[in-house]
């Protein structure tokens, strides 16, 4: 939710590769992608033999049809700052294979044996079952739980709950999830509000060891284990925000380039071996979409950072879309909260249309061809895109709700009904009216109290210390001590979880 994308404005026009802009006095400016081949996603360990795919012809798209609605149940590890998805959609089917041993896989009670050599035990209640073999790497039998099928098997998304969450902070990482990261710089000259800040502080930290504090990071932060727990907490779905400094960066970007796609790999592989389905998001996006100086489709740079953006999402589509990964990587989000108040409408929608027909030349058309293509609301709510891309080949509909960015002094028994009060109707017309829907982000956060939830060292809200209070200035204290939350405030927050759950399923 916090606003992720590099603030810094990028380098000359000359330095955009193949730029293609086509303009017209009676239409809105609109980017085509271009057919540079330079920059590929090279493998790792989990690394498809294939170099690439070759794009497929288009088949007609039919008129959009009403769907009927999933009705999904979110869950997750739930705090008051950390937010979980949920995701609905079809899967790609992959032919299933035989164990080649059985020493490659187990259920409740059996061991792991890490690549660094740690073991841990494999705890799982659902019956859900692991699978490694490193003679059948892309094997697709492992199960998060028994009502979850299998990879190998194509998801019913009217018959099986979908769960997840995300994980922010890991490959993208900002005050609000990873406030370690960024207290060593507080008093940093520029001061550091982001990645783009971040890495020129780190860089200069050659006593910490500049950069490659953030590799000890993604090392560190998210582990296989975590998969594993996530499968045994009964989730089945992953939300993974990545950088598009994992594909490239430009000379002038402090950016730590290529090396969290090692640790994207490392995730398809680790979700691939526990069972659970991948939602990949780009969270950034050259010139920022939704945080400083917006720089993208506007701005000016906007049709060149728009320009570099479709390379961006046109490689990360080759590489998902290869038969290897496709099960296992179903939802692609192409940008993360982008403003559109601020970028235009008929921009952002041009640029959709742009995406789509880019992403559905490589993949081809029709279910288990490519992965969905996920929009964010922008903010607008749901109602506004019900009529985008009339036509269109499996998108879907992002929406993260939070009541954080309001103000209500009442006590929390009181606001436990917000999350069907003011989205169930919300959620239940865009199934209707549009389709595949979702809600990427949320949390149970009722208020801004919380450390560097505005950005660093902005204040708040709810103590009169940020811009758009209500002139109190009260007290965080009950809201953030939670080690002395007694029963009660915990049950208060357990309903309200519950309620966010049927309002967005």
């Amino acid at each position: 939710m916090v606003r992720d994308g590099p603030s810094s404005n990028l380098s000359a026009p000359g330095d955009s590769p193949d730029l293609q802009v086509f303009t017209s006095a009676a239409s809105t400016p609109r980017v085509r992608h271009s057919d540079r081949k330079g920059t590929s996603l090279a493998g790792g360990p989990d690394t498809s033999p294939l170099t690439g795919l070759v794009s497929q012809s288009q088949k007609s798209a039919g008129p959009k049809k009403k769907r009927r609605k999933l009705y999904f149940i979110l869950g997750g590890i739930i705090a008051l700052v950390v937010v979980a998805t949920a995701i609905a959609v079809p899967v790609a089917i992959t032919k299933r294979k035989k164990p080649s041993s059985t020493s490659f896989a187990g259920g409740d009670g059996s061991t792991i044996t890490t690549e660094k050599g740690t073991t841990f035990a494999y705890v799982n209640k659902f019956g859900g079952t692991w699978y490694d073999d490193p003679s059948d790497p892309f094997n697709n039998n492992a199960q998060a739980q028994s009502w979850s099928p299998p990879l190998s098997q194509e998801w019913d998304y009217q018959k099986h709950p979908m769960r997840g969450v995300n994980l922010g902070g890991w490959l993208v990482p900002e005050p609000i999830t990873v406030p370690s990261l960024f207290e060593p710089y507080v008093n940093a000259s520029p001061p550091v509000r982001d990645e783009w800040t971040l890495s020129i502080a780190m860089a200069a930290d050659t006593a910490r060891g500049g950069l490659s504090q953030l590799e000890h990071h993604y090392d560190t932060f998210i582990t296989e284990e975590d998969f594993a727990q996530i499968a045994a907490a009964g989730l089945n779905w992953v939300r993974l925000p990545l950088p598009y400094w994992a594909v490239e960066k430009y000379p002038v970007e402090p950016f730590l380039p290529k090396v969290c796609w090692q640790y994207a790999l490392k995730a398809f592989k680790w979700a691939r071996k526990y069972g659970l389905r991948v939602y990949l998001e780009l969270h950034t996006i050259p010139g920022s979409q939704n945080g400083g100086q917006i720089n993208f489709l506007y701005g000016p740079m906007g049709l060149a950072n728009a320009q570099r953006t479709l390379d961006y999402i046109r490689i990360i589509t080759e590489f998902i879309s290869q038969p290897e990964y496709a099960p296992v990587i179903p939802m692609f989000g192409i940008m993360n909260e982008p403003l559109a108040t601020t970028i235009g409408m008929d921009q952002m929608n041009s640029f959709y249309l742009e995406v789509h027909d880019m992403i559905r030349a490589i993949t081809g058309r029709g279910k288990g061809k490519g992965p969905f293509i996920a929009v964010h609301d922008s903010f607008l709510g749901l109602a506004p895109w019900k009529d985008l891309l009339p036509g269109h080949d499996r998108l879907a509909l992002d929406t993260h709700k939070y009541l954080l960015g309001t103000i209500d002094r009442t006590p929390l028994t009181n606001q436990i009904d917000k999350p069907c009060q003011l989205w169930a109707a919300e959620m239940n017309n865009s199934w209707t009216n549009f389709g595949v829907s979702m809600v990427g982000e949320f949390s149970l956060a009722v208020n801004d109290c919380g450390l560097w939830v505005n950005g660093l060292r902005l204040g708040t809200r709810w103590e009169g210390t940020l811009g758009g209070g209500d002139g109190v200035q009260g007290d965080c204290t009950e809201w953030t001590d939670w080690e002395s939350w007694g029963q009660v405030t915990k049950d208060n927050f357990k309903a309200f979880a519950f309620r966010n759950f049927d309002a967005f399923g």
